[in-house]
């Protein structure tokens, strides 16, 4: 397996639910798919859950080499989804599916009250 891009990012639960509170709908739809917006609003805690999927496409961006907004690639081009027994992997659709060149997407989530982080493998 050849490594094309390694990312990793932590983001801060209370800013994400901060940001939830003050742009609502507008902040999801902005930066989550319908699928990513149905699972998180389903969870107890959904400010866990948009944080970590958050840091997952900083993540891939990142690994990308692209960052977000850049070379085309937007926020909900980069979709967390999980399998039936949980386990998380992400889809990516227009231009970060062009720049990942049919690589391999690897992910890792982890998520406390206070902070959520993932770690994304491109091979």
């Amino acid at each position: 397996m050849k490594v094309t891009g390694i990312g990793i990012d932590l983001v801060e639960v209370p800013r994400i639910r901060d940001m939830l509170e003050r742009h609502g709908q507008r902040f999801k739809e902005r930066t989550f798919t319908a699928g990513e917006i149905a699972y998180c609003d389903a969870c107890a805690e959904p400010a866990m859950n948009y944080a970590a999927r958050f840091a997952a496409k900083e993540a891939v961006a990142k690994a990308l080499g692209t960052g977000i907004w850049a070379e085309g690639v937007n926020w909900t081009d980069i979709e967390v989804v999980r399998a039936d027994n949980g386990k998380p992997s992400i889809l990516l659709h227009g231009a970060a599916k062009e720049h990942a060149a049919g690589s391999t997407c690897l992910v890792s989530l982890t998520h406390t009250r206070d902070l959520a982080m993932a770690q994304v493998l491109l091979a």
